[in-house]
């Protein structure tokens, strides 16, 4: 047995395809179904998108937060330990959404389960980011942004197509939608503790994985703060910041109003689509377009580095938003033009959000990878969280016609930040050959 893992784990440490692909898959599916997902479950359910935005926004708080116990994961036991056992704590999580749904207070308690959901998961991320910087040098870093990007996005697939699909076929064929959501968690919940036992026997042992030096002669606490802070002592922290906040501040409050503007009726501004359809052309046939660009982002990134591609993918990133204004206006009866609209949009936000996770990792470099790592995305989610929680209110003031001409407007902010920050011209490319750690 011993040599079959050892075997397994040296195959696994020359081929990065056999872990990097399953861990951002584990990565994807929890953070998917509590931000968007969710969404579609609480409009089946007959909440009104104020309460949506509002209840599903306040799932992104793990993620801001997440920097806070970020040092826990580095200083203690190896990040491979961390996905190992936050993957079953989703599982078992997912498992409770399913229970939960059927009882008479199921907004309390499903909210309840799912932010232990994203508890977990926002841990699960941060082993898993620090794990693929530990396990892949600077070239492969690079290289893997879009393999990583893609099964993120598979995983998208799986979650806001798959699942909601699977939960309005089962809708479709007389299940009541609280049983019918039950049973499409209970599935998830049973994937996950599978991914996690694949996870146990493939997943490598890089050398690097071990827990991040202690200075003895402190306190833990002040070690625990040093760590923390070190990452706020750059002298551009605030471009840093406003960066990380502001880049995607028209997507924050354009995701979660699309599930609802087509799922909602037309006589109230949305396209009137079933939630089989909504799974099919938001969650599948989107999601491949956002696949696709995100491989592609990847891909130019890898030739020519992130500075050469900065400017592009801003561009393409927002201005596909105007699809949306379009869909509001013209209020196309054809699947066949939304689904066009709609993977056109999700390919520029695809290739657009690239750019971002290369920064992230570019600002993430240092002697705590992994709390660096944690800190950009911590500040990521908030920048997701606040407007989001806004959005519901602000398109049932609007109505969806304007709200999606306010999400024009909203994307100046990101065209301001990506001007202000800095990046080595080389950054991203395979210009140099680090030695494997």
């Amino acid at each position: 047995m011993s040599k079959i893992k050892e075997e397994i784990t040296n195959n696994a440490n020359r081929k990065p395809w056999l872990w990097v692909p399953s861990i951002y898959l584990a990565e994807g599916i929890p953070y998917m179904i509590a931000m968007t997902v969710s969404v579609v479950l609480y409009k089946n359910l007959g909440l009104s998108n104020t309460q949506i935005a509002l209840y599903t926004s306040w799932l992104y708080l793990p993620w801001v937060i997440k920097p806070l116990w970020s040092p826990f994961v580095d200083l203690f036991r190896t990040k491979r330990f961390w996905i190992l056992v936050m993957q079953l704590a989703i599982g078992g999580s997912l498992a409770c959404v399913a229970l939960t749904l059927p009882t008479h207070d199921f907004v309390r308690y499903t909210l309840a389960m799912f932010w232990i959901m994203a508890f977990s998961s926002a841990t699960h991320d941060i082993a898993a980011d620090g794990f693929y910087m530990l396990g892949l040098d600077t070239p492969q870093q690079a290289a893997f942004i879009g393999v990583r990007t893609i099964f993120y996005r598979i995983a998208t697939i799986a979650s806001k197509g798959g699942l909601v699909i699977g939960a309005g076929l089962l809708q479709e064929h007389g299940y009541p939608v609280a049983s019918a959501w039950s049973i499409t968690f209970i599935i998830a919940a049973a994937f996950f503790m599978a991914l996690c036992l694949y996870h146990f026997f493939v997943l490598p042992y890089p050398i690097a994985d071990k827990s991040a030096p202690f200075n003895k002669g402190k306190s833990f606490l002040a070690e625990y703060f040093r760590i923390l802070t070190l990452f706020f002592r750059r002298k551009d922290i605030l471009i840093i910041i406003c960066f990380f906040l502001f880049y995607r501040f028209a997507e924050a409050q354009l995701v979660k109003m699309v599930a609802p503007f087509l799922l909602d009726a037309r006589i109230s501004g949305g396209l009137g689509l079933t939630t089989t359809e909504v799974g099919f052309i938001y969650g599948t046939v989107g999601v491949v377009a956002l696949m696709l660009g995100g491989l592609f982002g990847g891909y130019v990134i890898y030739k020519k580095g992130l500075k050469f591609w900065l400017w592009p993918m801003v561009l393409i990133m927002h201005l596909p938003d105007l699809i949306f204004v379009y869909l509001s206006h013209a209020m196309p009866q054809s699947l066949w033009l939304i689904c066009s609209a709609v993977a056109l949009e999700q390919f520029g936000y695809g290739f657009g959000f690239t750019a971002y996770t290369m920064y992230m990792i570019m600002v993430a470099q240092g002697e705590y990878k992994t709390v660096f790592y944690a800190i950009g995305t911590g500040i990521m989610a908030l920048g997701m969280m606040m407007p989001a929680m806004a959005s519901g209110w602000i398109q049932e003031m609007l109505g969806y016609k304007n709200f999606f001409i306010w999400i024009l407007i909203t994307t100046i902010p990101g065209f301001v930040v990506a001007a202000l920050v800095k990046i080595d011209p080389e950054y991203g490319k395979n210009y140099k050959k680090e030695p494997r750690r």
